[in-house]
Parts: C-alpha cells; structure tokens; sequence
C-alpha cells in the first residue's frame, strides 16, 4: 500500500514549521519510504515571540492563538504543496503542533494549531493530537518517535535526537525504551543569542571555551537527572532552570557553551552506558539540529567510542526532518486504526492510536 503524505512538526527551539512530503510503501508488515520535498519554513518574529510567550495567555487568548496558529499552519502547507507542485497528490496531513503545556503529571499535555482549521484551510484530510490518548493512559505523552524508530529504522538499536531538548531511545529484542535526556539546542542557541547569532555554527564559540568543573557537576546533579525512566520534558526546563543556573556563573560565553556541551555529552554518556549490556560494537544514529554542531559530535564521538559506540549521522534530509517524517508515519497509523504510540517510550498503561481526524476533504 502506498501512502503520500505530509508530516509537520515545530520544534522547542522555534527554528520554524518543519514540513516533509513522505511516500511510503507498507507490504506484509514492512515500511519503507522516500522523503519527497522537505522544508522548514523560519517564524517571522511576531510568531517567534507568539509561540514563545503562549503559556502567559487567559484562556480565551490561548484558544485564539490555537485557532490562529492552525490556520497559519494550513497557509504554510498551501505554500509548500505551490512550491513543490504537489497538488492533488497529498493524501493526509499528519500535524504534531507546537507545544506550549506538557504536564503528565497532571494529565495533560497542550499543543497549539487546531486541525479543523488545519483541514478548512488546506481541504485535505489532518490527523493532529498526537499524544493526548498516551496522556490519558497515564503515560508521559513523550517520546513518541520510536514507533517510526522501530518501522522505519530497524537496522539500528540506539536513536539520538539532538533538538531542543535531547532524547534518547533504546531498542531491547521488541521493546523500546525512550525518554527525554536533557536540555540542549535550546540552551546553547540561548547562549549563542547573547552574541547576536541564531546558533552557534558548528560548534565553534564554545569550541573555544572552558569547562567551569563547579557549573558542570551543579548541572549533572540536578534532581530530573536521578530519576529514572519513564520521564520526559518541555522546553521550560532548560529555560527556567538550567539557562538560570549557567547565568549564576557569569561566564563568559564560549566557556557557558563549552560547558553546557560537555553536559550534554555526559547525560547521553551516561544512559549509553546504563542500557549497553556487553562490549558488543553498538550504532547510533544521531539526528536532530545538534547533529550539525560538528564540536558538539566530536565530543560526543570521544565519549562514546569508548563504549563501543559508533556515532552515525545520517543524510540532511533525515538529520532536518526525522520528526516531521515520523509524525506522517503517525498520522498513517492513526488513519489505519493501528498502535501509533509504544508504552515502553512512555510509560501508559499500554499501547496506544493517538490522533484526532479532520476531514478537509469534500465528500
């Protein structure tokens, strides 16, 4: 069976709306698939700072700028199917929005970008919500990836996701383990803005820094890191506490990068360590914007070698668009009633079809 479809995704980091055109071809239980057309499409400032500054709204504000933002969304893929001549070819859209709450304790979890207006505005079926079934079963909404790590991406055992927030999954015979390891992009690009740089370039500034050893071991001791597995994040933590911590330093900022680097590269060096059984050599395939912070994946190389680990960093389409690329493959799940999230990532009480359906589509 053939599926084309698009997956969109906006990350913590607030890069922009990533949007991937994927065809899939699913037989006897087997997936594969062609990334099409890719594209991230940058937030202009007064979406920056709205996305940014969503979980201050009242109530009734939020719900306007969810009704807004879905709209947006559904403009940026009119855009994108214009640009890339793919009229009458998109069969669903599969949206992750973006997300502004994420308490799992509490049950809930908030992303904004209505699908309605997702699906009036494009006229094409949209699958959006697609961690709220997950939350309800008392899992953590997070990470859902690894059902595409798993269909997708069967040669490897270990994933990296270097974004906003770094996460991990880790493939055990059929099961699956995955949760959010630490605070990254976002950190650095916070840092790297101090400069007046959107990021820092290959890793370059803090490439030329020192690691403060006082700041380093504050960090690696904060309470989220001894907690174990189910657990995850929201882009809050590395803005509200460890951006905090680091300024408490006063350093300057190549050694504030260098240091967050090495924290970074500790926490993934921990957990590999933790779920490698044996010396057998392992591969992770590493992805995310991180992926291209080439000091960053040296320093994470020299770590890991160590284990038996070899760092992998796929092709840039995978690298950019793996999230926006799974969350299509989501969406066709949702579409064919099937598990689309893993309780063993999660912690629900099982697994899970995640996903609310619009039809855009005239009848």
């Amino acid at each position: 069976m053939i599926y084309r479809v698009i997956g969109l995704m906006s990350g913590s980091s607030l890069d922009g709306l990533d949007i991937a055109f994927v065809e899939f071809d699913e037989s006897g239980g087997k997936w594969s698939f062609e990334i099409k057309a890719a594209s991230c499409y940058q937030y202009n400032e007064p979406w920056t700072n709205s996305l940014k500054n969503a979980a201050t709204l009242n109530a009734f504000e939020y719900q306007l700028l969810h009704t807004r933002y879905g709209k947006y969304t559904g403009e940026q893929v009119n855009a994108f199917i214009d640009e890339h001549h793919l009229h009458h070819q998109v069969q669903l859209i599969s949206s992750h929005g973006h997300t502004t709450f994420h308490a799992p304790a509490l049950a809930m979890t908030g992303q904004l970008g209505d699908g309605a207006a997702i699906a009036a505005e494009t006229g094409i079926n949209v699958v959006s919500d697609l961690r709220a079934l997950d939350i309800a079963f008392g899992g953590q909404g997070a990470p859902i990836v690894p059902i595409g790590e798993k269909l997708l991406f069967g040669n490897y055992n270990m994933f990296l996701n270097l974004g906003g927030i770094a996460n991990i999954t880790v493939s055990d015979n059929d099961s699956y383990i995955a949760f959010d390891v630490c605070a990254a992009n976002k950190v650095l690009n916070m840092f790297a803005q101090k400069e007046s740089r959107a990021f820092d370039e290959n890793g370059l500034m803090a490439a030329g820094g020192t690691i403060n050893t006082s700041l380093l071991t504050q960090l690696n001791n904060l309470e989220y890191f001894k907690r174990p597995h189910p657990k995850s994040l929201d882009n809050n933590f590395g803005i509200e506490t460890i951006f905090p911590i680091i300024e408490t330093f006063g350093l300057s900022t190549a050694d504030a990068l260098r240091t967050q680097v090495e924290h970074i590269v500790m926490q993934v060096g921990y957990q590999c360590q933790h779920f490698k059984k044996d010396n057998e050599p392992k591969k992770i395939l590493v992805t995310g914007g991180g992926a291209l912070n080439k000091f960053l994946i040296k320093r994470l190389s020299e770590t890991l070698s160590a284990l038996n680990i070899e760092v992998i960093i796929p092709a840039e389409d995978i690298i950019n668009y793996k999230e926006a690329l799974i969350m299509a493959l989501i969406g066709i799940l949702r579409w064919r009633e099937e598990y689309n999230v893993l309780s063993t990532a999660t912690g629900a009480r099982r697994n899970s079809i995640n996903g609310a359906v619009w039809i855009g589509q005239e009848a």
